[in-house]
């Protein structure tokens, strides 16, 4: 599947995606067959090969925002094995900025697939221990301090979560015409949850699967941000699929995605997308959809994180 360059669109004024590059699948597994129910797949991860999937619509307002003030330094936080930096990495050196990436934790000897292809895009990578990294990415005086170091740079928020990652998000469900009934995504930081969210009309839902253990009333932390506070009553969390924790798996999930590939061709990763489709089809299998529901899975990228499994564990 050929990628498109990412463009700057000055029709538009801002960063955009050629529309016509992006996928929907249908997804069908055997075991679907006698369900009344359509299931198609907004292959997000097939915009780029880098800067993939959803990352794209967090980072591109920040980026024009950068731009149209002037800034010609961009800094971001993340883990190891962040998809946000390794795209944010990419998308600088795309754009010319130059781009700093705050690192979760000590240096390891030998780096992650992340890290080291985000040196290859020329990010600067500068480590902190966990409880300064909860510091610096939760404080504005911890960012007032980093703008001293780095003067006339740019912050952009870890996973791109704020009002700029859920306006971009919002530009997801352009991409998909159909009148779903059902819009079912991973979530992380919520960014992309909420812009789905505020983008949907009034007769549709949307099912969100956390990926962190733990995360708990989510609803009523991601209502203030919704452009419309009635459609809280369009929105649902599902809690019960993060099978462990962030980044955590087991047998299980490794199973379900390389029977899903096999079925279906669909590549998925074991931290955000490989729980959302078993989420999504185990909610089918159990008649949570009526019948005739046609629902809208995002598939959000992320696909670098398999590579720190063990070779021989996915069948793609």
């Amino acid at each position: 599947m050929p990628y498109q360059k990412l463009f700057y669109d000055p029709d538009q004024a801002g960063l955009s995606l050629p529309v016509k590059t992006v996928p929907i699948d249908s997804y069908k597994l055997s075991s679907f067959a006698d369900k009344d129910i359509e299931v198609d797949v907004l292959r997000l991860d097939a915009i780029h090969p880098v800067i993939s999937g959803n990352k794209w619509f967090k980072l591109k307002n920040y980026l024009l925002d950068a731009i149209q003030k002037g800034h010609d330094t961009v800094i971001t936080f993340g883990g190891a094995y962040s998809n946000h930096i390794i795209a944010t990495a990419c998308a600088a050196k795309e754009y010319g900025f130059n781009a700093i990436g705050v690192i979760r934790g000590e240096k390891s000897p030998q780096l992650s697939h992340t890290l080291e292809l985000a040196r290859e895009y020329d990010m600067k990578l500068r480590y902190i221990s966990r409880d300064q990294y909860k510091k610096m990415r939760d404080s504005v005086d911890e960012y007032e301090d980093l703008l001293e170091k780095f003067p006339g740079a740019y912050i952009i928020p870890e996973g791109g979560q704020g009002k700029q990652g859920i306006k971009g998000s919002q530009d997801i469900l352009r991409l998909a015409q159909k009148n779903y009934s059902h819009i079912i995504c991973a979530i992380g930081t919520g960014t992309m949850y909420i812009g789905l969210a505020n983008a949907m009309d009034k007769a549709q839902y949307i099912i969100g699967i956390p990926v962190l253990k733990g995360m708990a009333d989510l609803l009523s932390q991601f209502e203030p941000y919704l452009d419309n506070p009635g459609k809280i009553n369009q929105c649902s969390i599902q809690y019960d699929y993060h099978f462990g924790g962030y980044a955590k798996r087991k047998p299980e999930l490794i199973d379900f995605m390389n029977r899903m590939y096999a079925e279906t061709g669909i590549p998925t990763d074991f931290v955000y997308t490989g729980k959302l489709f078993y989420a999504a089809t185990d909610l089918i299998d159990k008649n949570y959809f009526r019948p005739g529901s046609k629902l809208l899975v995002i598939h959000s990228g992320g696909l670098q994180g398999n590579h720190s499994l063990s070779p021989g564990t996915l069948n793609f």
